[in-house]
């Protein structure tokens, strides 16, 4: 009797270990942007959803809020410093923590969302500073500077990229001439591999990692390439061009059955890329130019693609399997899109935020509000959590109950 109970007290022990170790990712589940509620509110109220709380002391950024052990972590610019705040699920400030000098120059403001990991979490400043910092006791556990560590050269507004972390690795992009890619050991810092890429700078890109029979592949953009390169090893597989007029790339590709969906702003619009059965290479399948959303990325629900464009300022959908356009609508200003139990959630760069039905056959909002609290511009991703909406605008991050 008291070996079974010793053994099923391991069993739990190791349960609750390795929800400890829960890893957060940049939109999400396979930063998909598509969440699941528990009875997800049909409609809005007139005046649109419930605020529950709303905090206003972030100071400047664009991040998103994550979550992980029952709090909220969002970081923003104060004074030219960089901060984490950590809530309670009210909106009761808990902690803040310093860690550096922030992007302070152009577009002003924290634009790395917080990774946690257990009582990990990971940050990164636009001005390429990089650490890992212990949630109890609020110090680093260790740093590594891109510029002058990783021979990195930063871009012109500032290191972007959400850090990707898997099991015990870290994946960053230094933009390096010899580091162009890396990854590191979560916990030490220590580099496993670094991969030279095409030795072009960094591009805001939050990279995608897919799980094949065949490897692990990590895919992401620098300045002019998508690359694609083994997880395990590091190694360069394939590149294929994607530039725009300004080398910005922030959108994190969407993978699905095979095939992997880039896609960029200025005009530049999205390919499909199908990979072949190792992942090892890739062929073009088909693309489209109207599609170029800047920064607001993209959801796929039920074999479509919804999101909007930039230089083409509509809403969209698009086919997964073909690449033609079922509609185009520009009832609503472009922006950021999310997705909730096959709903389209949008939040433009005019602020307005609305709710839409995920269907081919045409863009329907069904409600709609206006973001009117917070400062400068609405391009932070809005975030789903328990039933609650988080939509941070600049120095407020606002808690909407959208589910009943």
């Amino acid at each position: 009797m008291k070996i079974i109970f010793v053994f099923a007290f391991l069993f739990i022990a190791l349960l609750q270990g390795s929800n400890a170790q829960e890893t957060t990712k940049w939109r999400g589940v396979n930063s998909s942007g598509v969440y699941t509620v528990d009875k997800l509110l049909a409609q809005w109220p007139v005046n649109g959803p419930q605020v529950l709380w709303s905090y206003n002391l972030l100071g400047q950024g664009f991040s998103s809020p994550a979550f992980a052990n029952n709090k909220i972590y969002v970081n923003g610019m104060i004074d030219g410093q960089a901060v984490l705040f950590v809530l309670d699920q009210n909106g009761k400030e808990l902690q803040k923590i310093n860690y550096g000098k922030e992007f302070d120059v152009s577009y002003p403001g924290a634009r790395s969302t917080p990774t946690i990991a257990g009582d990990s979490v990971y940050l990164l400043t636009g001005n390429g500073k990089l650490s890992c910092i212990d949630l109890k006791s609020g110090k680093p556990v260790w740093e590594k500077d891109f510029l002058t560590q990783m021979d990195g050269t930063n871009i012109q507004w500032g290191y972007t990229e959400s850090i990707l972390v898997d099991g015990d690795k870290l994946f960053c992009t230094p933009g390096g001439k010899i580091n162009n890619v890396m990854a590191l050991n979560r916990m030490t810092g220590a580099t496993i591999w670094s991969c030279a890429g095409l030795g072009e700078l960094s591009a805001y890109c939050t990279p995608q990692l897919i799980k094949l029979p065949a490897r692990q592949l990590l895919v992401t953009h620098t300045a002019n390439h998508v690359l694609g390169i083994d997880a395990v090893t590091g190694k360069l597989l394939w590149n294929t061009e994607h530039p725009n007029e300004w080398a910005v790339h922030p959108n994190t590709p969407i993978y699905s059955d095979g095939k992997v969906f880039v896609f960029s702003g200025y005009g530049q619009g999205g390919e499909m890329l199908k990979l072949s059965a190792d992942g090892s290479s890739v062929t073009k399948d088909w693309n489209i130019k109207s599609f170029d959303s800047r920064i607001g990325g993209a959801v796929l629900i039920d074999g479509y693609l919804y999101g909007s464009g930039d230089s083409d300022r509509s809403w969209q959908c698009i086919d997964w399997k073909t690449g033609e356009r079922k509609y185009s609508s520009t009832e609503v200003g472009k922006g950021v899109a999310i997705a909730a139990n096959n709903k389209l959630i949008g939040y433009s760069e005019k602020g307005e935020l609305f709710l839409a039905d995920a269907n081919p056959s045409g863009f329907k909002v069904i409600s709609k509000t206006k973001v009117t609290l917070g400062t400068e511009q609405h391009w932070a991703h809005p975030v789903i959590n328990k039933g609650i909406l988080y939509v941070r605008h600049g120095n407020t991050l606002i808690a909407y109950q959208v589910s009943e």
